[in-house]
């Protein structure tokens, strides 16, 4: 398929669909493309091991966001999903945001319509909005606050104590929140379904055969699994824990892609992916593993497929995201 095809199939597709030469050195011709067009790479943990190792930066939603925020470079290539890419360009208007794969959307996003959401809202005068960052540009659009799993604690926990809250989309997470701060609330019925899939009675007969493995969890899990963690933190902070732990093996319960750092920092301990109440071995993101290098690489070179955002929804969705950064700076957990 020629490239001009391709381009006009993108909406449809989801990415550019042309035949690369595969003796290509891809990473080389990454690095060439940074340098040319002044681009920086983007990636969440969660992508495959490849796109990690060609990414300038590497991280969970705070840190993307934070990095989206203040990066000089002209074009950002995010190597992540939607919400993640819309992120970045309701930061970045005057920048182009490129997504390798349109269609790299996400299960806990995909949860909430915002029409939904809308009357969900309306049913709860007087409540404020606190938002998970997992949530279409839409949803942050009704917002008064966005969140991540790194900060949504001191998020909660800078709004009075006497002020009503709706949190949303992952009920979960919100669960989790409400025990960790004593709140009440309100969530809304959203999930991740990578999260959500985790069988603990395989984790208990995981833990079984490797007595001495600590089971660390996202808290976008349920709470069954949570009760049984070691430790509970976002993905960074599982990252942290697995290089500051002296325990030699650890059982990972969230996506799979973030075990490439953990054994990148601690090439000497054992990590195993907690395993899915369903057939497969271990647990990926679907939506996060349609990016491929090649996709990369394309929609490096031919600059498409670009995010764009009508302006009234990017300064609807700014406001609660930047609310976000400045109470996560005074908080002290980003520069």
């Amino acid at each position: 398929m020629n490239i001009d095809t391709a381009k006009n199939n993108v909406d449809r597709v989801g990415f550019l669909d042309v035949e690369i030469d595969p003796s290509m050195d891809l990473f080389h011709e990454i690095e060439r493309l940074k340098k040319e067009k002044n681009a920086i790479v983007l990636a969440h943990y969660y992508q495959e091991p490849d796109i990690q190792d060609v990414a300038d930066y590497i991280g969970d939603s705070l840190g993307l966001a934070q990095q989206a925020e203040k990066t000089t470079a002209d074009i950002i290539v995010f190597a992540g999903v939607h919400f993640m890419a819309e992120t970045a360009k309701i930061l970045n208007p005057e920048k182009k945001v490129l997504l390798p794969d349109l269609k790299a959307g996400c299960s806990l996003a995909d949860s909430a319509p915002a029409e939904l959401f809308r009357r969900f809202r309306e049913q709860h005068p007087g409540h404020i909005v606190i938002s998970y960052i997992n949530c279409s540009a839409d949803i942050k659009a009704l917002s008064d606050i966005i969140c991540t799993s790194s900060n949504a604690e001191k998020i909660i926990e800078s709004v009075p104590a006497d002020q009503p809250i709706i949190f949303a989309p992952d009920r979960n997470l919100g669960a989790y929140l409400n025990k960790k701060t004593g709140r009440n609330m309100v969530l809304w019925n959203g999930a991740c379904m990578v999260h959500e899939i985790f069988s603990l009675e395989k984790i208990t007969k995981l833990k079984i055969r490797h007595p001495e493995a600590k089971l660390i969890a996202h808290p976008e899990c349920e709470d069954p699994v949570l009760r049984v963690a070691d430790f509970i933190g976002s993905t960074t902070q599982l990252l942290k824990y697995t290089q500051q732990d002296n325990a030699k093996e650890f059982i990972v319960a969230t996506e799979t892609g973030i075990l490439h750092q953990m054994q990148k920092g601690n090439p000497f301990k054992t990590f195993i992916p907690a395993p899915p109440d369903n057939s497969c071995a271990c647990n990926d993101c679907p939506h996060m593993k349609l990016n491929t290098l090649e996709k990369l690489y394309l929609c490096m070179e031919f600059e498409t497929p670009e995010i764009t955002m009508d302006e009234t929804l990017r300064t609807a969705a700014k406001r609660p995201i930047e609310r976000m950064l400045e109470i996560s700076k005074a908080a002290g957990l980003i520069g």
